[in-house]
């Protein structure tokens, strides 16, 4: 079963739209490419912070084209993202009724929730350095949507942080290659 029906329960994993199930449907791997909008923040933290995470190669703006290698194991999925080139690579598993992601030197917990129209990510709790757990608040501006874009699978991922403000944007579509 694929890690995202596995997190929504199959229920629910059945009711998102066509793309979104499509693209969380991989088995073993998949290659899917798009074009993305890309806006970093430009408050003096933001550096470090991207730094982190690793996404400190990621454009700063601008439309770029983007390419993500999704590969599905029994441990879960790892995204192997690019964004004009740049790498973004992540490691995806269940726990619990949760998803953990690990992007860089952070450790991100999401609750999702899924309806006929999109799938929403939360994080729920996030830790740094994989043992110091960061409070759940500093998160609470992070937006993830998944849905329907013209028949294609779009994408919105929009963080604000406390103090520091506009942290990341990147919205766009992808399609099966």
């Amino acid at each position: 079963m694929p890690l995202f029906a596995q997190v929504l329960g199959q229920d629910a994993f059945a009711q998102l739209p066509a793309p979104v199930c499509a693209l969380h449907s991989v088995q073993q791997r998949q290659t899917f490419a798009g074009r993305a909008r890309i806006h970093r923040g430009t408050h003096a933290l933001v550096l470090l912070l991207a730094l982190l995470a690793l996404l400190s190669r990621l454009p700063r703006s601008g439309e770029v084209a983007v390419e993500v290698d999704f590969l599905a194991d029994a441990h879960g999925e790892r995204w192997h993202r690019r964004f004009d080139g740049m790498p973004m690579h992540s490691r995806l598993w269940r726990h619990g009724d949760s998803l953990r992601e690990h992007l860089g030197a952070v450790r991100f917990e999401f609750s999702l929730q899924a309806d006929a129209q999109s799938l929403y990510w939360q994080a729920t709790r996030v830790w740094a350095f994989g043992m110091i757990r960061l409070p759940a608040r500093w998160f609470r501006q992070m937006r993830c949507r998944e849905h329907a874009d013209g028949g294609r699978y779009g994408f919105l991922v929009d963080v604000q942080l406390p103090l520091v403000g506009p942290f990341i944007r990147y919205e766009g579509w992808l399609e099966p290659r």
